[in-house]
């Protein structure tokens, strides 16, 4: 269960081994495998090659062979990869480079200033309290952030939390107070109400670069973390 095949593998288009974690070299662990390995060579994979009907054809195998065939082909094959990688990556890209250079270059020439903006106040960033309030089923975050004069539309503040259990990570944009709720601090307050699964303390805002036309972080990685 590795590489493709932990993606593609399902009973009725052929077999698996292994319960698709790294083991290193884990010389148990192979032992384990090798194991694996040849009880389905032996129970499953050879009987079913071998158990042929009076004319000679080993039904199983072939309705596996198809079933492989049309399941498999139509999602692992160079033909989809040229596809989405044009329809999701050539083409955009470059229609984001006409945008950016119609017009004697107006609209990259925004990118480039938006981008000087955020490196020359980045590092003046600075979250101020955060406040985490609890109920029986949900988490409520507020917290205060001054940028220093930099434009809020700049920037994105979002709650974070790594990913557990293989779930993926938690990736929120906080909505902007319209009002203070703190009246004597410095900056802009940010709020946020998610379900309670997780402990509160699994959760962070931070402060990562906004633009609509531009790949964050492809083009700008920048991110400043609340903790």
């Amino acid at each position: 269960m590795d590489g493709w095949w932990a993606e593609a593998y399902t009973p009725e288009v052929g077999w698996a081994i292994g319960d698709g974690n790294e083991h290193g070299d884990d010389p148990q662990w192979d032992a384990v495998e090798a194991e694996q390995l040849y009880s389905v060579l032996e129970n499953e994979v050879i009987p079913e090659f071998y158990d042929r009907n009076r004319l000679g054809i080993p039904l199983r195998w072939l309705t596996r062979m198809r079933a492989s065939m049309s399941q498999l082909t139509p999602q692992f094959s160079a033909v989809r990869t040229v596809r989405e990688y044009t329809e999701q990556h050539y083409l955009p890209a470059a229609t984001a480079f006409a945008e950016r250079a119609a017009y004697n270059g107006a609209a990259g020439t925004a990118v480039v200033n938006w981008e000087h903006s955020l490196r020359e106040k980045w590092g003046s960033l600075q979250f101020g309290e955060f406040v985490v309030e609890s109920t029986g089923d949900e988490h409520h975050f507020a917290v205060n952030v001054d940028v220093d004069g930099l434009d809020l539309s700049f920037v994105r503040v979002e709650l974070y939390a790594d990913s557990v259990n293989g779930e993926p990570a938690v990736r929120q944009e906080m909505l902007q107070s319209e009002t203070s709720e703190n009246a004597e601090a410095k900056g802009t307050t940010f709020h946020i109400t998610v379900a309670a699964t997780r402990p509160a303390s699994d959760f962070t805002p931070r402060i990562v670069p906004s633009h609509a036309s531009v790949a964050v972080p492809l083009e700008l990685d920048l991110i400043r973390w609340q903790r």
